[in-house]
């Protein structure tokens, strides 16, 4: 191929070339070509060279040997070189090479040519790669131009100096005087470029904002002429006179009337004009109708306006593009929270959109459907809602389910809704939600004594039907271990009587314990189940025995544990099995900051000595601090947080069915080891009708004392609901472990104990003011107790 060929037979022949090799052949022979003529002093066809190494960059191939030539004949006085020097500097140089600073000073001269197409030239290139100083020293030159009579050469002036204020944010003053002038021209192009630059201008800087805002007036008779203007060849777009004008110019008022009452009462009536009038049946009115809409919504419009505006992204609602969808209720999300009752009208059409095959469209209208759920229309949108979890796709799944829980949780018109719709969740979509609903849920039916038999019937009943579902075998377990003789009983009147039998129940745990697809924090639910069916049935307790035992070897050491310690239940501390295994109190759900009701670091002050009388019949006192259950019977909850160390007060000592944590019953029962401490030297401190609380004391170290308090009766008659509650100075950290036992029987046939660790970093003198409370033939007794010494101590 010879060097002189033009520009045509060179695109051919690249064209025609088979392999990417042959075509790497092709350019490689003529850039060797451009370069030598590059070289030669005289070359008549710098411009045809120039060109055809433009079109060789444009194919992703080196060009950069030609940044001097296209400094060279940007200097040139023939327009043809000049013209595509510029071009070749706009695409092949920038900012960072230093070969731009050369081309500044030829820039500076083009702009006062008297060709308006050469100052055309230079205004393109400063616009596109000026440099910063470029920018600086130029910028009294397009300020000129700015003020010139061409109107040509204004528009290309305007452009160029948007590109010098984002470049230098401090020359936007030198521009605002002549950008301010340019609002008063008739041409399309020159308005254009002056809205731009005041629209930049304004961004960047308050004081300049403030300034424009008077120009509010102009620009809304720009509009005006605009929208009520007949047909213009020359501007108009489908029947919309000038829309990239009209864009423009509304997004301009949207920043000058953004939290200003005055600047926005100005432009209502425009607004509403444009919104009326505007065709919606093409693109380009929706164009100038979505920015309407945007400019309704930024500025502080009267109320009236605002409707509409919502109106106006219901009707895209209903426009057959995907793309105007997605726009309306993506604007539509963010005025739900201040126009909530205008966006409610378009509730069905938002419903609607979930059934899009697009997944921008689902996913955004399952945010928007989520927002306008309240509780006047909670029970029909949480079923359109359920109805899409059903078909949804995966990843839109643990997104629907975490709005359903919340919306659920607070509007829900029923407790027995709230959990009927949560177990809905769990059965359509229990692989994908969080991992604190299992414990949510928990709490839920926990609190709702009335719905205890109804929930673990209908918890068995999904158990059997299906087992993959993790968050829903885990509550279903927790449910049957929990209320397990509510379910053998039948007595549920809400569901359909079903009997079930001691065998059904340990099947469906044994079906849970085997099943591959149950993790291993599953399978822990599960074990604890049936370990706590032993105390609500009577007939299969040698096989529990034989279930639990099994896993006492298990790969998983969490459940090898929890085997471990129910095994020695069975063997050695049988007798505390039922106290041990009582159903869950009810659950506190605990607010940031705070510890089961109390302040974070509050001190319980001391309990003041009160003495009851046997006869008096009063309500016992509640253990104000419960602690959760023995054995972790939840699963891998943690244990619950108490003050901070320094405070020292008054700890509870709740009752064998609140239970205690899982240190406590370890540190208790020492179920892996069997050792129990010695008390030594037992002192009397409280003896009265019968009942006697004697005190052993053994120092564990300076500062730690382990109490033991041992309580037995000698009455005729059984004590009940017996509990002990401690007070310590506040310099003494003091923890109560959960007691033995809360039932006295007579003559002395059993005793409880309960252990209480004190911590005396500051040795000060150790005192402890207990308090006694029991129920005795009926009345209820409580009475206080001031231990000055401790034996062994």
């Amino acid at each position: 191929m010879s060097p002189s060929v033009p520009l045509q037979e060179m695109i051919r022949a690249i064209r025609s070339a088979r392999t990417q090799c042959e075509e790497r052949g092709v350019i490689q022979r003529e850039c060797a070509a451009i370069r030598a003529q590059f070289r030669q002093a005289d070359n008549g066809g710098r411009s045809h060279n120039l060109a055809k190494l433009l079109y060789v960059h444009m194919l992703g191939y080196p060009a950069h040997f030609g940044q001097m030539e296209c400094v060279r004949m940007i200097a040139s006085p023939r327009y043809n070189e000049k013209r595509v020097g510029y071009l070749g500097a706009m695409m092949l140089l920038d900012e960072k090479q230093d070969a731009s600073l050369l081309i500044t000073n030829s820039i500076k001269n083009d702009l006062a040519h008297s060709n308006q197409y050469v100052q055309s030239l230079a205004l393109c290139t400063l616009a596109c790669m000026g440099s910063a100083e470029m920018c600086r020293d130029l910028a009294p030159e397009i300020d000129r131009l700015l003020r010139a009579s061409n109107s040509y050469i204004k528009k290309k002036a305007a452009l160029c100096a948007v590109h010098i204020v984002r470049k230098v944010h401090d020359l936007g003053e030198l521009f605002a005087p002549a950008a301010r002038s340019l609002l008063a021209e008739k041409n399309h192009g020159v308005l254009h470029g002056a809205v731009v630059l005041i629209t930049e201008l304004c961004e960047r800087n308050t004081e300049t904002l403030e300034k424009f805002r008077k120009t509010v007036p102009d620009l809304v008779q720009i509009m005006k002429g605009l929208v009520i203007s007949g047909y213009s060849p020359e501007h108009d777009v489908a029947g919309i006179s000038d829309p990239f004008l009209q864009v423009r110019i509304l997004r301009l008022l949207r920043i000058l009337g953004r939290n200003n009452e005055t600047a926005s009462d100005a432009m209502n009536d425009l607004l509403a004009q444009v919104a009326t009038n505007t065709d919606s049946t093409k693109t380009v009115g929706n164009a100038v109708l979505y920015e309407t809409v945007l400019t309704v919504l930024d500025i502080k419009s009267e109320s009236g306006l605002r409707v509409l505006a919502v109106n106006i992204l219901g009707r895209f609602l209903l426009n057959n593009d995907r793309n105007i969808r997605y726009i309306a209720m993506t604007s539509l999300q963010r005025i739900v929270g201040t126009d909530h009752n205008a966006v409610q009208r378009h509730r069905g059409t938002i419903v609607d959109c979930l059934k899009d095959q697009d997944a921008s469209v689902k996913r955004r209208a399952l945010d928007l459907s989520l927002a306008l759920v309240s509780a006047s229309n909670i029970r029909s949108m949480m079923k359109e809602l359920l109805l899409f979890l059903s078909s949804c796709p995966p990843e839109l799944r643990s997104q629907a389910a975490s709005g359903i829980f919340n919306a659920a949780e607070r509007y829900a018109p029923s407790q027995r809704w709230h959990i009927d719709t949560i177990l809905h969740v769990l059965t359509t979509a229990g692989g994908d939600v969080r991992d604190e609903t299992v414990p949510n849920l928990i709490q839920l039916i926990t609190n709702q004594s009335e719905l205890h038999c109804y929930t673990v019937n209908k918890l068995y009943r999904a158990l059997l039907t299906d087992i993959s579902q993790p968050s829903l075998v885990q509550v279903a377990c927790w449910c049957i271990g929990e209320y397990g003789d509510l379910l053998l009983r039948g007595e549920c009147q809400d569901t359909e009587p079903v009997q079930v039998t001691e065998d059904d129940v340990l099947d469906a745990l044994e079906t849970v314990l085997q099943s591959h697809m149950s993790s291993p924090a599953t399978r822990g639910f599960a074990l604890t189940a049936t370990m706590k069916l032993s105390t609500r049935i009577t007939d299969n307790v040698d096989r529990i025995r034989s279930i639990v035992s099994i896993y006492g070897s298990c790969i998983d050491v969490e459940l090898q544990q929890r085997a471990v310690e129910y095994n020695a239940l069975f063997k050695k501390y049988d007798h505390m099995r039922a106290a041990v295994l009582e159903r869950m109190p009810v659950i506190e759900k605990n607010s940031p900051g705070h510890t089961n009701g109390e302040s974070a670091g509050e001190v319980v002050r001391e309990i003041p000595a009160v003495k009851v009388k046997p006869g008096d019949a009063l309500l016992p006192q509640q253990p104000a601090n419960q602690v959760c259950d023995l054995l972790d019977l939840l699963g891998a909850s943690e244990e619950p947080p108490r003050p901070g160390p320094a405070a020292g007060g008054a700890a509870p000592a709740p009752a064998a069915g609140g239970g205690g944590s899982s240190s406590a019953g370890g540190d208790l029962l020492d179920l892996l080891g069997g050792l129990e401490p010695a008390p030594l030297t037992p002192a009397t401190v409280y003896d009265k009708d019968g009942v006697t609380l004697t005190l052993s004391s053994e120092k564990q170290s300076d500062s730690g004392l382990t109490v033991t308090l041992t309580a037995s009766n000698a009455a005729d008659s059984d004590i009940s609901s017996f509990t002990l509650q401690a007070a310590v100075p506040k310099s003494v950290q003091l923890h109560m472990k959960a007691p033995s036992g809360d039932t006295l029987p007579a003559r002395g046939a059993a005793k409880v104990t309960q252990m209480v660790v004190l911590n005396n970093p500051n040795k000060v003198n150790l005192k402890m003011r207990l308090r006694v409370s029991y129920t005795s033939r009926g009345s209820n007794v409580q009475d206080t107790v001031q231990i000055d010494s401790f034996p062994g101590h």
